[in-house]
């Protein structure tokens, strides 16, 4: 017993060392100048001269301050729109009776499994014939209602207790105000949890934001990290320093958010 849980952790260590060093080897080449040999084998991990003239000239050389606006609020959008569709679409397919409920949540459950390529063109010439083509609405068309998000939330709906939403409607709360007053605040962690998944999904997209964007002025953050390539001709250094700037939000949301994310204590008050 001993042994395989040693051997478990070893697993799990090796794992998680694996995941960082390409974590850390970027982080490092992003302060590192241009005297040092970002390629030397052994790999110097720390750099012998730190200097923040990577991050300046990109930002100086770049709009990368528009950038973060943009993704910022593609981001925001998506987390609203995909948190709300979401648990309009999930509370009735959990708490609510009515003929072909499993059947449509099967048929939403399988959409999971059509890849993104294909309802790409599609979603393209849809987005064209709307006029959302260049538009902040255009980036976050393909991310307004999620398959995942609803399957989340469903599941989280059907364990609530159901003498909260009982107790609600003989206060005389509307089915509308049982979903707001009532379930939502039951399901906090769920919605948390979907929140920072639908904000890391639209902050790293790269292939739909490309798509639906020509004018430099509205790319996202993952667009202009690749412009970084051509305008310096594969410096990877400055390249690095752009990828830490579009990850230090998504670390920062995680680490404000995280503390949201535990068990639900809804039923405590319902025992005894």
């Amino acid at each position: 017993m001993i042994l395989r849980r040693g051997l478990t952790y070893l697993l799990l260590v090796a794992i998680a060392i694996a995941m960082l060093l390409p974590l850390v080897w970027l982080v490092s080449t992003a302060f590192k100048s241009a005297n040092e040999d970002i390629f030397a084998f052994p790999p110097r991990w720390l750099p012998a001269e730190p200097t923040l003239a990577n991050f300046v000239t990109v930002w100086q050389t770049h709009p990368f301050g528009q950038y973060l606006f943009n993704s910022t609020l593609v981001a925001v959008l998506t987390v609203a729109c995909n948190l709300l569709t979401s648990a309009l679409a999930a509370y009735p397919l959990a708490r609510l009776s009515f003929r072909g409920r499993e059947v449509i949540f099967t048929a939403i459950l399988a959409t999971i499994m059509i890849p993104f390529q294909i309802l790409m063109i599609p979603l393209f010439i849809l987005a064209v014939h709307l006029g959302l083509r260049n538009t902040y609405l255009g980036v976050i068309l393909p991310s307004l209602a999620s398959a995942f998000g609803i399957f989340l939330l469903r599941q989280a709906f059907m364990g609530v207790p159901k003498e909260l939403e009982e107790a609600a409607r003989l206060d005389g709360c509307s089915e509308l105000g049982v979903w707001w007053f009532v379930m939502l605040p039951a399901i906090r962690p769920a919605l948390v949890t979907l929140g920072i998944f639908a904000f890391i999904g639209a902050w790293s997209d790269f292939l739909w934001p490309l798509l639906v964007l020509d004018q430099p002025e509205l790319y996202t953050l993952p667009i202009g990290v690749m412009t970084l390539a051509g305008t310096f001709s594969l410096d990877w250094r400055l390249i690095a320093a752009g990828s830490v700037i579009s990850m230090v939000p998504v670390f920062l949301v995680f680490i404000f958010l995280q503390r949201y994310i535990i068990p639900s204590q809804t039923g405590a008050g319902l025992k005894g």
